[in-house]
């Protein structure tokens, strides 16, 4: 737990720098999850996704004086209801040790002004259902879950077989 003398919070859009420290908090995300077998990224690839020609997402990462705390992974995504893009956070983490600090909070409104900023509808983000913490801490802000909704996924073989299918084509 953090001391009463540390410096403030700071969060920062990630830089290239970041790369290792943002590979390093993902893979301690995925051991909280107990999802560590699902992580293939290498620090090539957050590169090229987060810096590269074309980036497709933007990282903010938090610290107290020169301990990295936390970080958020974010892109956009869009309404056509609205007719307006969206923000989706991909992955918020505050590291246990400093946990019920305020930073994932700080973390989660940085975000929100972020979205408001760049013309956003709306900001939006999945929870595991086991996660109560969570999911307690994001109905206090006012996030309401989108239970009438079920995400779907292709992912590895079956989003390849997705993509090479021919049926329905002319």
């Amino acid at each position: 737990m953090p001391h009463e003398f540390e410096e403030p919070l700071r969060i920062t859009p990630a830089t290239p720098d970041d790369v290792p420290t943002i590979l390093s908090l993902i893979t301690a995300l995925a051991d909280y999850e107990q999802l560590t077998d699902e992580v293939i990224a290498d620090e090539p690839a957050i590169h090229r996704t987060l810096f590269g020609d074309k980036p497709v997402a933007e990282a903010l990462i938090a610290r107290v004086g020169e301990a990295t705390v936390g970080f958020a992974v974010f892109f956009y995504n869009f309404s056509t209801f609205l007719g307006r893009p969206g923000l989706y956070l991909e992955d918020l983490f505050v590291l246990p040790e400093y946990r019920g600090s305020g930073y994932g909070r700080a973390l989660l409104t940085h975000l929100a002004r972020i979205a408001v900023e760049r013309g956003c509808g709306r900001m939006e983000w999945s929870v595991l259902n086991w996660n109560t913490s969570a999911i307690g801490f994001y109905e206090s802000l006012g996030a309401k879950a989108m239970d009438e909704w079920t995400v779907y996924r292709l992912t590895g073989d079956a989003l390849t077989r997705a993509a090479s299918s021919t049926t329905g084509q002319r």
